[in-house]
């Protein structure tokens, strides 16, 4: 049964639409249950785009406004955060942690600076002491933890995906740093005034609108066996469930490297602050030196968890592999299953894409890279 895409694009812009409505009909593993896609060109809405279902029964139809979790893409909601953080005076990525967090600085993490957490060579990718999942809804906890632990390698020497950590890491900078917690400042300070349907920690008024992940059908076991050790240390000790979102105990929290829940549009919101120089819907929340800053390349390593150079910013990562367009200079955060924010500032574009069908790609889902170069091809 064909799915009835809603929504609407600019002129010029159709073949966004084609794109989208093609990803409901792909036989690879790929296709969508329910998805939404944004995009702006400058301040202008050019695609507004939803469709499909959902819950895996096809019985609710997806709306404009469905939240979905988007696992990953939340880190690069997080740096915005710090980003705004950096631009007001209160963290200075050339700073050490330390600085702000002064128990951070035990077992030798004292120079560890703000940039080195933030680009995944801080070498916290994954916890010492036995952590359930649980432990990641008490913040002091795992916080503390991470204090207190030592580094798997000479900080600034290699650089590891932190797949769960960086959200605590850099979210107690956010909180050092602003006296708020992480969901706090941002829906206080970033995604409120902006008017973005965002949130690191989803209030139960929310719930109604959340479409529940499901899982890949092409997503295979980590092969913990054949993975370097910092990789491991990433994504065990607790173990990753593609589906562990739709506990609401874990929707409740806040855990700012993987439990951000938005639209398609509120992402693209986000992001259109940052590829606007830092101002959009005349809200300003940093000037361009500071998104320069942000989107400046902090390491051209392999990373050692994700197997590729993603280029790592201050917390986001450059369009490898043409993922958020064909400019390499583009910069947002790819989530587990496919979704992804991103920022494009030569070419003044910010993108927002959520869906429910994951797919098994960490980085570089070929639906969402699919619709970020059809938004370029229409330029």
């Amino acid at each position: 049964m064909a799915v009835e895409i809603q929504g609407s694009v600019a002129p010029g812009f159709e073949r966004v639409a084609d794109c989208f409505a093609a990803n409901f009909e792909r036989q690879d593993g790929y296709a969508e249950l329910g998805a939404s896609f944004a995009a702006y060109h400058g301040e202008q809405l050019v695609a507004d785009l939803y469709g499909g279902w959902r819950d895996a029964a096809r019985t609710i139809p997806w709306t404009g406004d469905t939240l979905v979790n988007i696992w990953s893409a939340t880190k690069g909601v997080t740096a915005l955060e710090v980003a705004v953080l950096v631009d007001r005076g209160r963290l200075d990525y050339a700073a050490p942690v330390a600085r702000y967090w002064p128990e951070f600085a035990q077992n030798g993490k004292g120079d560890i600076t703000v940039s080195q957490l933030l680009s995944h060579q801080a070498g916290l990718p994954g916890f010492v002491e036995p952590t359930p999942v649980t432990d990641f809804y008490d913040w002091e906890t795992v916080t503390a933890r991470l204090a207190g632990q030592t580094p798997m390698w000479t900080p600034g020497e290699k650089n590891a995906y932190h797949a769960m950590t960086y959200g605590f890491l850099a979210g107690e900078l956010v909180r050092r740093a602003s006296g708020m917690s992480v969901g706090q400042f941002l829906a206080r300070e970033v995604a409120g005034p902006l008017k973005a349907d965002v949130w690191i920690g989803l209030p139960e008024s929310e719930e109604g609108r959340v479409a529940p992940l499901v899982a890949s059908p092409n997503q295979a076991p980590f092969d913990l066996e054949a993975m370097p050790p910092e990789a491991r240390a990433s994504v065990t000790n607790p173990d990753m469930s593609p589906t562990l979102p739709n506990q609401r105990a874990w929707r409740a929290a806040e855990i700012p490297a993987g439990n951000g829940h938005a639209t398609a549009l509120g992402l693209a919101r986000l992001y259109a602050m940052a590829a606007n120089g830092g101002t959009f819907a005349g809200v300003t929340l940093m000037r361009p030196r500071t998104v320069a800053a942000l989107n400046t390349v902090q390491t051209e390593r392999v990373d050692l968890g994700v197997g590729i150079a993603p280029r790592w910013r201050n917390g986001v990562a450059g369009s490898v592999g043409a993922m958020f367009g064909p400019n390499p200079e583009a910069f947002g955060h790819p989530g587990w299953g496919g979704s992804f924010g991103s920022a494009d500032t030569e070419n003044r574009i910010a993108l927002g894409y959520v869906l429910n069908q994951m797919g098994d790609r960490a980085i570089g889902d070929p639906r969402g890279t699919d619709l970020a170069n059809a938004v370029h091809a229409c330029l």
